[in-house]
């Protein structure tokens, strides 16, 4: 009788070290999905600050491209005003062989 106490004990003793373990191994699959959570908030943090870097780029790929399109406009109104001052001139020397022939 006696060991069918102790046995009934030892079964009792077995059964909890069993569900400690099963804790256990219930926290330390926590403890995972808590560093998974940290690591994704961590990319998240990341991919945003790329995100961010990539925009900052774009912005300066634009003001860049602004600078050579207004320098761009720049010549062209200056080719063009040359090519006025050209005409200008053409029409005065026609007019002075003109007046010249008379």
């Amino acid at each position: 009788m006696e060991s069918g106490r102790k046995g009934g004990r030892e079964g009792e003793r077995e059964r909890d070290r069993e569900r400690e373990r099963e804790r256990e191994r219930e926290r330390e699959r926590e403890r995972e999905r808590e560093r998974e959570r940290q690591r994704e908030t961590g990319r998240h943090r990341q991919t945003q600050t790329e995100r961010e870097r990539e925009r900052e780029r774009h912005r300066q790929t634009d003001r860049e491209t602004d600078r050579q399109r207004e320098t761009e406009r720049e010549r062209d109104r200056k080719r063009e005003r040359d090519r006025e001052r050209e005409r200008e001139r053409d029409v005065l020397y026609q007019e002075r062989i003109h007046l010249t022939r008379k």
